[in-house]
């Protein structure tokens, strides 16, 4: 199946070349640009695409509130943001917001389109060991409300087992990684991966690491 892509930057330099980059690739279409993250939001409804390249500091509406509004009208699309430095205390606010991930827009050609790949098919956690960095470094400045809310449920709803899987999951092991570590079958483990976000009330990988900085079930450092 080819991937769907929306761009959103408000620079237009970023949206050809990701766009050039992207649409040769035989697996991926950009079906659309958004020059603001309002633009993003109503693009998303109107062309439902599976993946948005996001960009955080845009007019209008920045990329962690055009985040937040598609998550949580579209359960769909999934949120890849772009952002200039891997430690940007706005990428660690967007994580929260509901991003599955983010991406360097000095990245390759080859690592835009893995990065697109693997957050369509749902392995959230991009560039796992950047990520669990920006996250330790963040998670004790935010200054929003925490995802460990009531809303959102204690992690004592969750088994010993489940609970290791998610410390796992939040020091960046992929499904296969962590099977190897419990020496059991990977599919053992992707039930886990689904329960946890269940009862945690999650949306993916990466509000699961997050989930597990912030109830310091992992301590940063």
């Amino acid at each position: 199946m080819t991937i769907r892509v929306l761009i959103a930057d408000d620079q237009m330099m970023v949206r050809e070349g990701f766009s050039v980059l992207l649409n040769a690739m035989p697996d991926i279409e950009v079906v659309g640009e958004a020059v603001n993250g309002r633009e993003a939001v109503a693009k998303v409804r109107e062309l439902a695409p599976d993946v948005v390249l996001m960009d955080i500091r845009m007019p209008e509406l920045n990329g962690i509130e055009a985040t937040r509004e598609i998550v949580a009208a579209d359960g769909a699309a999934k949120v890849l943001v772009l952002t200039t430095f891997d430690l940007d205390e706005y990428v660690y606010q967007a994580l929260r917001a509901g991003a599955s991930g983010f991406l360097l827009k000095d990245a390759s050609a080859r690592q835009l389109a893995d990065g697109v790949r693997v957050v369509a098919s749902g392995e959230a956690l991009l560039a796992p060991s950047v990520t669990r960095r920006l996250i330790t470094e963040f998670s004790r400045l935010s200054e929003t409300p925490r995802l460990m809310s009531s809303a959102h449920g204690a992690y004592g709803d969750l088994t010993d087992r489940e609970t290791e899987v998610l410390v796992l999951i939040a020091q960046g092991l992929s499904n296969s990684e962590i099977a190897k570590r419990l020496v059991v079958a990977e599919s053992t483990i992707k039930t886990h991966v689904s329960r946890i976000l269940v009862k945690l009330g999650l949306r993916d990988r990466t509000q699961a690491a997050v989930f597990a900085y912030e109830a310091r079930l992992v301590t940063p450092g």
